[in-house]
């Protein structure tokens, strides 16, 4: 079972990923040289962590996703729900708007999130 959890660089790491696969080893080597100043070795040495995460995978030197980005963030909101609130929404919600005025616009987004789910 996939790993959620990534930290900052290796986030920047799979955003490369995500925004270029499926691409070679090689090219992603190249990309994390220019985009993140990495030495080769740093780039193979993070793709190992990754794909030991099962979020991606380096296949015949071809590297791409196993989870998506949208479903890698969907699991990390949820995660965050059940660790800090117990895995209630409502409790979310209410300290999340507790410092923030929600718009007519994401009461309406809500509102329809809503009326989906019944």
């Amino acid at each position: 079972m996939a790993e959620y959890k990534l930290g900052e660089i290796e986030m920047k790491f799979a955003e490369i990923i995500w925004e270029n696969e499926p691409l070679k080893s090689r090219e992603l080597a190249k990309l994390c040289e220019e985009r993140l100043e990495w030495k080769k070795s740093t780039t193979y040495t993070i793709l190992h962590r990754v794909c030991e995460r099962e979020l991606f995978q380096n296949e015949n030197g071809v590297v791409s996703s196993l989870v998506s980005k949208e479903e890698f963030l969907a699991k990390r909101s949820e995660l965050f729900v059940e660790d800090t609130f117990e895995g209630s929404l409502p409790k979310f919600v209410a300290a999340f708007t507790s410092h923030r005025k929600l718009s007519a616009q994401d009461i309406e987004e809500l509102q329809r999130i809503i009326d989906q789910s019944k």
